[in-house]
C-alpha cells in the first residue's frame, strides 16, 4: 500500500470516528429527553448584519437569533461562539454564570454545524467586535456531517454543484449571487408590470415543441397514450395569447432542450419571454436596453458592470448593427455581392467554415457571424436583420425579403435576448414550417414542426407584434460577474454518481 493510501485510509477512519462521536452526542441527548429534532418553533428577533448595523440603538438590549455554530472556542468558564444565519455571522459570548452550569456543560459538546437559538443583550467586546452576551442558549438542530475545514471552504467544484447545501453554508458569496439572482427576478417583474405587461402561464408538456431551434425532451403521458415533449420556448402559446387581446403578456419560466452542457448551456434554463401588440422589433430594442439598465440601478445600484477582466457599460446607448455589416466590419467580406448558395458555400470553404449540404446562403452568413464575429462583441451589440433561413417565425424586411425584422443582443460575447418583429401572415408562416419540416426530413433534429393549431391562430388574427425571449440566467451571469451557468443555477444538471 501507498504512503497516499494509507494516509487516506487513515483520514477515513478518523472521518468514521467523528461521525460517530456525533451519533452518540445525539442518543445521549435524546434518551435524556432532550431531543433536539423534536423543537418545531423558535422565535429570532433580528438577525445578525441587523444587529451590527443598527448597534447604536441595540447595545445592551435583549435579542434573539438562530442560526449555524461556525466556531467555538473554548475557555474554561467563559467561550465564544460564531452563529451564521441568513444575513452573515455574528459573535456570542456564552459564559457559565449567564447561561447556568447544566446549560453551559451542554454547549460545550454543541459541535461546528449544529444549529442553534441564541438569546442575550448586545455588546461590543474590548477588541471592538459587536456580540451578543449569552443568556439562554438552545440546541435546534444537531448536524451528523461534518462541514468542510473552515479556512479552506468548499472549494471542489463538482461537490459544491452537488451538495449546494453546503456550498451556500462554506461560501458566503455563492449565497449572495443567489440572493441577488432572486433581486433580479423580482426587478424584472416590476419593470413589465410597471410597463402594463400581464403575467401568465403556459403549458410545459406540451404536443409540438416549437418556438426555438433545439432538440426537445420527450415523454409519454399515460393517461391519453399520447407522446408529448417538454417545451424547449414560451413562444407560440403567447402569441395565442396577443391573438385572443391580451396586447401585452410575459412568462418567466422553465424551458428544455436537449442539448449538452457547458459554461453557457445546462438543459434546463430560466427563459422570460414578452410580447406586446402593436410595436416591431426596433420598440423590443428600446424595451431590451432599458430593462438591463433599470434591473442593474436596482440591483446593483450603477449601470457600470465588472465582468471578468472587462467593464460593460449598460448606461450608454446600446450599438446597434446588422448581421451583413458586423461580419464585413470583422472580416471584410459583403455578403450583399454573394448571390447564390454555391457562392457562399465556395466562400465558406476557403474560409475553412464548416457547413452542411443542407444549408444556404443565409445559413452560411450566420456562421461567419458565429466564427468571427460573435467573440469581437464584448460590449452591448443588438445585431440585427438575421437571414429568413434562421428565422423561420420573423416578419421579413419589406425592402429586403432576404432578411428578417430580428435581434439578438450580444454582451460579454453571449447572446442575451433575442426578438423579432412576429411574423403574422398565416399562409408565410405554413411556408416557413414546411421548410422546417422538409429540414427535419434531412436530419435537423432542431428543426420546427407544423403546428396546425398555432397556424389557426394565426388566420384568426394576431395584429403586429413584437417579441423577444431573454435567458434569465446568463443575464444573472453578467450581474453578479459569474463565469459558468452552474454558478447562477441553484442545482444545475450533473451527471449521476451511479453512472
Amino acid at each position: 500500500m501507498s504512503e497516499a493510501d494509507n494516509n487516506q485510509n487513515v483520514q477515513e477512519q478518523d472521518l468514521n470516528q467523528l461521525l460517530k462521536v456525533r451519533r452518540e452526542k445525539l442518543a445521549v441527548l435524546q434518551d435524556g429527553g432532550k431531543n433536539p429534532f423534536e423543537i418545531t418553533k423558535y422565535d429570532a428577533s433580528h438577525h445578525s448584519t441587523e444587529i451590527k448595523e443598527n448597534f447604536d440603538t441595540l447595545e445592551g438590549k435583549r435579542v434573539t437569533i438562530a442560526g449555524r455554530i461556525m466556531s467555538k472556542r473554548l475557555m474554561g468558564k467563559a467561550s465564544f461562539c460564531n452563529v451564521q444565519d441568513l444575513q452573515g455571522n455574528i459573535q456570542s459570548y456564552v459564559a457559565r454564570d449567564s447561561i447556568g452550569e447544566e446549560s453551559y456543560a451542554e454547549f460545550k459538546k454543541y459541535d461546528v454545524g449544529d444549529i442553534v437559538g441564541l438569546e442575550g443583550e448586545v455588546f461590543k467586546t474590548k477588541t471592538g467586535e459587536i456580540s451578543i452576551h449569552a443568556d439562554k442558549i438552545i440546541l435546534l438542530t444537531k448536524s451528523l456531517q461534518i462541514l468542510p475545514e473552515k479556512f479552506h471552504g468548499l472549494t471542489n467544484t463538482d461537490i459544491r454543484y452537488r451538495q449546494r447545501y453546503v456550498d451556500l453554508i462554506m461560501n458566503q458569496e455563492v449565497k449572495e449571487t443567489f440572493i441577488k439572482r432572486s433581486k433580479i427576478i423580482s426587478y424584472i417583474r416590476r419593470y413589465l408590470d410597471g410597463e402594463g405587461f400581464m403575467e401568465v402561464e403556459t403549458p410545459v408538456l406540451v404536443p409540438n415543441a416549437g418556438g426555438a431551434a433545439a432538440r426537445p425532451f420527450d415523454t409519454h403521458f399515460n393517461a391519453l397514450d399520447e407522446d408529448v415533449h417538454l417545451r424547449i420556448s414560451l413562444e407560440l402559446y403567447l402569441k395565442r395569447l396577443i391573438v385572443g387581446g391580451l396586447e401585452r403578456v410575459y412568462e418567466i419560466g422553465r424551458v428544455f432542450r436537449n442539448e449538452g452542457t457547458d459554461t453557457k448551456h445546462n438543459p434546463e434554463f430560466t427563459l422570460m419571454e414578452l410580447y406586446q401588440a402593436y410595436t416591431d422589433y426596433y420598440g423590443m430594442m428600446d424595451l431590451c436596453e432599458n430593462l438591463y439598465r433599470y434591473v442593474a440601478q436596482e440591483v446593483l445600484g450603477t449601470t457600470l458592470i465588472p465582468y471578468g477582466d472587462e467593464m460593460i457599460d449598460l448606461g450608454k446607448p446600446f450599438e446597434r448593427i446588422t448581421m451583413l455589416d458586423a461580419v464585413e466590419k470583422y472580416t471584410g467580406i459583403n455578403f450583399r455581392e454573394i448571390k447564390t448558395d454555391e457562392e457562399a458555400k465556395a466562400l465558406a470553404d476557403k474560409h475553412e467554415v464548416h457547413y452542411e449540404a443542407r444549408h444556404k446562403k443565409g445559413d452560411i452568413l450566420s456562421l461567419f457571424f458565429e466564427e468571427f464575429v460573435e467573440d469581437k462583441l464584448v460590449q452591448p451589440t443588438f445585431v440585427m436583420d438575421h437571414p429568413v433561413e434562421i428565422s423561420p417565425l420573423t416578419k421579413k424586411k419589406p425592402t429586403d425579403p432576404d432578411y428578417t425584422e430580428r435581434f439578438e443582443l450580444f454582451i460579454t460575447c453571449r447572446e442575451m435576448a433575442n426578438a423579432y418583429s412576429e411574423l403574422n401572415d398565416p399562409l408565410d408562416q405554413r411556408e416557413r414550417f414546411m421548410a422546417q419540416e422538409e429540414l427535419k426530413a434531412q436530419g435537423d433534429e432542431e428543426a420546427n414542426s407544423i403546428d396546425e393549431d398555432f397556424l389557426n391562430s394565426l388566420e384568426v388574427g394576431m395584429p403586429p407584434t413584437g417579441g423577444i425571449g431573454i435567458g434569465i440566467d446568463r443575464m444573472v451571469m453578467l450581474l453578479t460577474n459569474s463565469a459558468a451557468i452552474r454558478d447562477v443555477l441553484l442545482f444545475p444538471t450533473m451527471k449521476s454518481l451511479d453512472k
